[in-house]
């Protein structure tokens, strides 16, 4: 039977705050219940009875880090391969499943230690997911084949494609693990590893790995939410404990740092890249170990703020870049510090180098102060809220620590080591790991501009692939695969029934409003204490003239840039004291300040707010920084495919006559045209409280934020603010086919849709119903189905209708494997046609039960609620609109879904987008049968490699 190994109380609450009576400090901690199984299973119970959900999590102690080289992204394919089929859920049976029981959809991911399987579900389904659960462990290799392997070969070298070769700076992780890891080390290769080593993975290597690290002494798993933990211990026990104990011991791993025995200096001329990026990278210490706090402390203080050395030097005084970011990268054998650059356009890495130093000397003549000091351990708590939000995140965290220190408890020390962390020991660290210590440095610069990268810096070795049309192997992952079935105690065939439905619960919503026009709306929610809130302001970018796009955009950014009384740096301070957070932002309908708090400092945090909003500094320096830092993104987003592809899209669906259409940032040719007079132009004509909303979500009354506006609604006085309607194109009566050249791009980005509909139109909810298994349901959609798990074209693919009080697009977007671009589309096009037709009664019956069930979590964490809280204050809707959703979804027949398919998902009704390689690529979408594709910029020159 089990053995306890550690129990805490457990108890509804989320949280404990013990007090020492020595140190009369609060102790943070998670409560839980922690056993172990025979088989060495470790699972840990945690009970949050405030939504009727359940996050299980099932984390396993195989990263990269146990792979070998020639061998490498197994870790990686295996989180794939688990989701596709087991013995008794049958192919797709957890997607599925997750679909039938409103989960959140089925997920995982790999690092370089762990590999992590997650989903959030109704209570209802807590017994399903435990049997899923255990079916991964004792009941799945038989079902991976040959085509199987084959298929999800391809899925994982898209997501490569898509997250690295395609992606502006993407080869610069490997680069740097290659130098600061010697060849032998288990950090020198990448989490997705090389497609070579892909590619020659056969199913005996997959079995041997999964028989290996796939077993219950190597994993944890955790139960976090709305849960009986005798009941759940008893299905645990049912499901798991027959599943038997792995037949090698599992290695302890050893702490293994890297090695630069000489500074490394590395250059490549990226093909995505518009400005050359700087990157110094040293070895450090592991996750957990003592220095690793000092040195969390010490990257954000050097680079994180006005105040921050590098900042100060390389920011204000050289005028080299628009900011800088360091970081510390902890894992469980060993650590890196990084430092990343990304310079203004022209600008010689050398000179970024030099000011790199100058911010160092600086550093060790002044130090950190104790203020400093203690401004960045306030966040550290209410960052601690924030990821204990949802059940899913505190489920993370407990099988995190269990896994990594066997103690799920961890998180007490965690946060006691640093708050422990001192100004001498930030000293330390430093001289410890960075003052004169050798480094690997990349210089990552655009084509033909190796000039820019640091003197001296050598080539880089990085593989590039080559676009061959029909390279890839052929496989029919259909094929069943044939074996003798896993034998257990009892029929696993069966899948558990419901548990009692929860019912739905939909949060309370208050409004009210303040005499000078500004709106309420809030939920009281005591889970952690903490306020969120948003300040929105209507207008945003659809108030800017055609002449001046950017202004929007600039004037929300300058907000942030100090206030009256308070320079940016004292500003910034000011927040960061008391633990919370404070930004605006510019979009298309609304400026919008957004702020995070502890409860005990909501009155301090909005105060900060108002002076913001109120009182704008507008300073001139600022602004000329914030221009340049805008114009170097507008340049890196002519190279990236996906910024490009959602550019070029948005001004066909919207014409170029309409401001939807315009980039937020505006172009290169009118932000330069903007003057600090243009933003206080906009700012003193549109900022108004009488088209504002306050949204407000937390550990607050009604009552005490209505008193804490008073002085929002006597110093805040109102205007006349009209807001230009831009009307959306219609429906095209044709499709056609657009191409833009991006030379030696590794996959092409789709983007294909039409206007469609706005929030408020009566058909908007009923549509996205019927989207959900075209593209809105993740794994249950056909589109994902058929182009992801059917053929392997893709590593992900979505559709979606976007309206808001303005008529949206309905989308269908993808990055698809180069080679494969037309063959992706002719696909698409025979889904969308046949779709109306082949809708079957029980693909109403997945949706209907998706949709239903998956209500129980919809409120769940604070952006959910913040969410409702928007939809209700912008299209006027109930506070119960959800349940007139449940009614929709309830009635829906299939002549209804038939309907709004053909009305608004007709193939032969769309823009047809492709971001691509013209080269091989362009001339091959005539026969898609849409006629001569149109070419939306220059035919662009082949690079040669």
């Amino acid at each position: 039977m089990k053995k306890i190994l550690l129990t805490f109380l457990v108890a509804t609450s989320l949280l404990s705050c013990k007090k020492s009576s020595e140190e009369k400090k609060p102790e943070l901690s998670i409560n839980y219940k922690k056993i172990e199984l025979d088989n060495g299973l470790d699972v840990v119970f945690h009970v949050d009875k405030s939504d009727p959900v359940v996050a299980v999590e099932l984390m396993v102690h195989v990263g990269s880090a146990r792979e070998i080289e020639g061998r490498t992204g197994f870790a990686h394919l295996f989180e794939h391969l688990l989701f596709l089929e087991s013995e008794n859920l049958g192919k797709g049976g957890l997607d599925k499943m997750s679909a039938r029981i409103g989960g959140s959809g089925a997920n995982g991911s790999t690092s370089r230690d762990r590999t992590n399987y997650l989903q959030t579900v109704p209570k209802d389904g807590l017994e399903k997911m435990i049997w899923a659960e255990a079916d991964k462990l004792g009941w799945f290799i038989n079902t991976v084949t040959d085509p199987v392997l084959a298929k999800e070969k391809q899925v994982v070298k898209n997501e490569k494609r898509q997250s690295v070769d395609n992606r502006p700076y993407g080869h610069n992780q490997y680069v740097i693990g290659k130098n600061l890891y010697p060849k032998n080390h288990p950090y020198n290769w990448q989490v997705i590893g090389s497609l070579e080593d892909l590619q020659n993975a056969t199913l005996e290597d997959v079995k041997t790995f999964f028989r290996k690290w796939y077993v219950p002494n190597n994993a944890t798993l955790v139960l976090s939410g709305d849960i009986d933990i005798e009941q759940a211990t008893k299905w645990v026990h049912k499901y798991f404990e027959e599943i038997p104990k792995g037949t090698e011991e599992i290695p302890a791993i050893e702490k293994k740092p890297g090695k630069v025995d000489e500074i490394k200096s590395l250059y490549y001329e990226d093909n995505f890249a518009r400005v050359p990026q700087l990157t110094m990278a040293w070895p450090t210490v592991a996750q957990y170990d003592a220095d690793s706090y000092a040195l969390e402390v010490l990257t954000q203080y050097l680079s994180d703020g006005k105040s921050a050395p590098l900042n100060q030097i390389l920011v204000d005084d050289l005028k080299l870049t628009s900011n800088t970011t360091m970081y510390n990268y902890a894992s469980e054998i060993a650590g890196e510090t990084h430092l990343i650059i990304r310079a203004f356009n022209g600008t010689k890495l050398d000179a970024v180098k030099t000011g790199i130093e100058q911010a160092f000397a600086k550093f060790e003549a002044e130090g950190i102060s104790e203020k400093d000091l203690n401004r960045i351990k306030a966040g550290q708590e209410t960052r601690f809220y924030s990821s204990l939000s949802s059940v899913l995140g505190k489920g993370t965290k407990l099988a995190s620590y269990n896994t990594y220190t066997g103690n799920p408890g961890f998180v007490t020390q965690d946060i006691n080591n640093t708050l422990a962390v001192t100004t001498d020991d930030v000293m330390r660290v430093y001289n410890k790991y960075i003052k004169s210590k050798n480094y690997v440095a990349t210089s990552f610069v655009p084509r033909n501009s190796a000039d820019l990268a640091l003197q001296g810096a050598v080539l880089a070795d990085v593989v590039e692939e080559k676009i061959v049309i029909g390279a890839e192997e052929k496989f029919d992952p259909k094929i069943a695969a044939t074996y003798t079935k896993t034998p257990s105690s009892f029929d696993r065939s069966i899948e558990p029934a419901f548990g009692e439905a929860p019912s739905l619960s939909v949060p309370e919503v208050y409004e009210s409003s303040l005499d000078n026009g500004l709106k309420i709306y809030g939920i009281e929610n005591d889970e952690v204490p903490l306020v969120r809130f948003n300040i929105t302001i209507d207008g945003g970018q659809l108030l800017e003239s055609m002449d001046k796009l950017g202004v929007a955009n600039l004037t929300a950014d300058l907000l942030n840039k100090g206030t009256k009384n308070k320079t940016v740096q004292e500003l910034e301070e000011a927040i960061q004291e008391l633990g919370a957070s404070i930004y605006v932002y510019s979009d298309v309908e609304n400026i919008t300040l957004t702020g995070t708090t502890l409860s005990k400092n909501y009155d301090k945090t909005l105060a900060l707010a108002q002076e913001i909003l109120l009182e704008p500094r507008f300073d001139e320096k600022e602004f000329d920084l914030l221009k340049k830092a805008t114009i170097s993104n507008l340049r890196q987003q002519e190279a990236s495919p996906n910024s490009v592809a959602r550019n070029a899209y948005n001004e066909l669906i919207y014409g170029k006559d309409n401001i939807r259409s315009k980039n937020i940032l505006g172009s290169l040719a009118s932000v330069e045209k903007i003057t600090i007079e243009d933003l206080k132009a906009f700012y003193n004509n549109y900022i108004s409280p009488s088209v504002t909303k306050m949204l407000v979500v937390g550990d607050i009354s009604k009552d005490k934020v209505t008193a804490s506006l008073a002085s929002l609604n006597n110093n805040w006085a109102a205007k006349e603010v009209i807001i230009p309607e831009y009307k959306t194109p219609d429906t095209p009566t044709k499709p056609t086919v657009y191409f833009y050249d991006i030379p030696n791009a590794k996959q092409s980005v789709l983007q294909f849709g039409a206007p469609a509909l706005a929030a408020t139109d009566k058909d908007f909810y009923a549509a996205s119903v019927m989207n959900y298994i075209l593209g809105g349901g993740g794994f249950a959609s056909r589109l994902t189905q058929e182009l992801r798990e059917g053929k392997g074209y893709t590593y992900g693919i979505r559709s979606r209708f976007s309206g808001t009080k303005a008529k949206g697009a309905f989308t269908i977007s993808s990055g698809v494997r180069s080679n494969v671009t037309l063959e992706s589309a002719q696909l698409v096009k025979k889904i969308l046609e046949e779709y109306p037709t082949t809708f079957s009664d029980k693909d109403l019956e997945t949706t209907k039960s998706f949709l239903i069930k998956s209500n129980a979590r919809a409120f769940e964490t604070s952006r959910a609620k913040l969410n409702m809280l928007s939809n209700i204050s912008d299209y006027g809707w109930s506070a119960d609109y959800v349940k007139d959703r449940e009614n929709t979804v309830n009635n829906m027949t299939k002549a209804q879904i038939k309907t709004l398919a053909n009305k608004y998902v007709n193939p032969n009704k769309m823009i047809w987008l492709v971001v691509g390689d013209a080269e091989t690529q362009l001339d091959r979408m005539k026969e898609l049968g849409y006629g001569e594709p149109v070419l939306l910029n220059e035919r662009q020159k082949k690079i040669k490699k």
